[in-house]
């Protein structure tokens, strides 16, 4: 980052160190589907058999791209955010993601569950947290959603209305069926900015090529 300083009225303002600049480089990868039909089959269909092979593609598509986004390994395909390397929240540095312990082993602590999310949403810096949400799958959404503040009520709020995504101690939540359940060492809940910690690269959209033979 650029460098900064106080000085007096009249001091002088000598030269500040200027922002550092790096190239990062995102290898594209390609996804493709490769589905046969005869012409027989193109011509005698009573649907529109392009519209639905499109269909069904995109589908596929989007279940790839999930997972790799995901659990991806960055061989071929994008690196996942769970690829990083995990460390302990106070021992996190650049380039490795931080955790927060659930204080139990594949489990929750029975005992205030909710005060561990807490210390969850509070792990990124304050400058993270207002695009922040949460992110799991529907079996820990299951889990969580039972959770209980002091007075009896559920932390969990679901949406108001259509269009809506429920809420989570004030934050959005998003399920992916990719994140891992709630077991030993599995990140199973992800919290934070992901517009700002995670970069997804689209090199061109989809093209449709018609082999014949």
């Amino acid at each position: 980052g650029v460098g900064s300083g106080w000085v007096a009225e009249t001091a002088a303002r000598p030269e500040t160190d200027p922002a550092t600049l790096a190239l990062l480089e995102f290898p594209a990868a390609d996804l493709y589907a490769c589905p046969a039909a005869t012409q027989t089959l193109l011509d005698d269909a009573l649907v529109d058999l392009d519209e639905w092979l499109a269909g069904e593609v995109e589908d596929a598509f989007a279940a790839q791209e999930t997972e790799a986004f995901v659990n991806g390994v960055g061989l071929n395909k994008p690196r996942g955010l769970l690829d990083y390397d995990i460390v302990a929240d106070a021992d996190q540095d650049w380039g490795e993601i931080g955790y927060v312990a659930s204080g139990a082993a594949g489990a929750f602590v029975t005992e205030s569950p909710t005060d561990r999310l807490i210390d969850l949403v509070y792990a990124p810096k304050a400058q993270y947290r207002p695009n922040a949400r949460f992110v799991m799958n529907r079996r820990t959404v299951s889990t969580v959603r039972k959770f209980k503040d002091a007075d009896g009520n559920y932390i969990w709020q679901p949406a108001q209305r259509a269009g809506e995504t429920a809420s989570l101690l004030g934050y959005p939540v998003t399920e992916i069926e990719t994140m891992p359940d709630v077991a030993a060492d599995a990140p199973a809940i992800a919290f934070g900015g992901f517009r700002r910690g995670y970069l997804i690269v689209d090199r061109a959209g989809a093209r449709v090529v018609r082999r014949i033979g």
